[in-house]
């Protein structure tokens, strides 16, 4: 265990060489310390398997029954350590990734860390839409790809750079609007902001380094093979119920499962038991269909793993 090095190029330094002593094929998993992303990215490694302990302001920790170590970083620098291979994989929400221009391969969407980036103005500000703000001062943490967004709708305005507090900068008088993170809205509402327009909607992301070796490479499949048997998990959901054997073909389309569905008869002959998998989005839809062409007993349950 290393105690955890401060963001700093000469910080930077001294990991290098604490991993490069490390490396032994090990693979180096960066994550958050601390943040929205932190707790989703430890529950994430510990449904694929991995054993691990966590210690408060500790750089990493190692796997007790895989070669892999965890790193816990500043957000801001896991793309780029992933990047420079001091960290073979990276859990990264996806807003990062666009407004850091590190080389990483986005490996999958994790599907947690939801969160979207806005453009907010003044509740009483009569500006209703993105093209009032031609001309005015918005500040934002993310000014790359705030920059972008603006220049692909043709409009000019001022961007301030804050590196925190960015909800207050209209109160203040520093900016006009501000672009910034929104998960559940209530600091907008705290501070009388309502949102504008969406600029991005992301999300934890999984990445990893571009050049990992051969060795490493073969680690790093199996992470990713869990990793999705994980999010295909939080997808999906599992569906058994009975059906009229006539209506078989009607539900097939409805429910195919992996490749199709699982059918056992029952007692009845005139009736079977179907088994498959739905998607979590379209779960009601599919039930009140189930139900229409005669479903009955329908059960669900949620799937723990699910390995395409």
């Amino acid at each position: 265990m290393y105690d955890l090095i401060p963001s700093s190029p000469e910080g930077f330094l001294v990991i290098s060489h604490i991993m490069t002593m490390q490396s032994n094929g090990i693979i180096r998993i960066a994550v958050q310390r601390s943040g929205r992303l932190s707790e989703g990215s430890l529950n994430l490694l510990r449904s694929m398997g991995l054993q691990f302990e966590t210690y408060q302001n500790r750089l990493f920790t190692t796997c007790r029954n895989m070669p892999v170590d965890i790193l816990s970083l500043r957000d801001d620098d896991i793309p780029e350590y992933v990047q420079d291979g001091i960290a073979d994989l990276g859990i990264v929400g996806s807003n990062l990734l666009d407004e850091n221009s590190a080389t990483v391969e986005r490996l999958l969407p994790l599907d947690f860390g939801y969160c979207t980036l806005a453009l907010a103005v003044p509740e009483q500000n009569s500006i209703q839409s993105v093209c009032g703000l031609s001309g005015k001062k918005i500040a934002t943490s993310y000014p790359n790809t705030l920059k972008r967004y603006l220049a692909q709708k043709e409009i000019n305005a001022e961007v301030i750079v804050l590196r925190g507090c960015v909800e207050i900068a209209p109160a203040l008088r520093i900016a006009d609007a501000i672009c910034d993170l929104v998960s559940t809205g209530s600091t907008l509402r705290t501070n009388r902001l309502r949102i504008l327009e969406t600029v991005s909607r992301n999300q934890a992301v999984l990445i990893r380094t571009p050049r990992p070796s051969p060795a490493k490479q073969k680690i790093i499949g199996k992470l990713l093979l869990r990793a999705s048997g994980v999010r295909e998990a939080r997808v999906f959901k599992y569906i058994m119920f009975n059906l009229p054997a006539r209506k078989l073909k009607d539900v097939k389309t409805l429910v195919p499962g992996c490749d199709s569905p699982t059918v056992m008869p029952l007692a009845d002959p005139q009736m079977i038991a179907v088994h498959s998998v739905v998607e979590e989005e379209r779960f009601w839809e599919v039930v009140e269909r189930i139900k229409e062409c005669g479903g009955s007993g329908i059960l669900v349950t949620p799937i723990e793993k699910f390995i395409r």
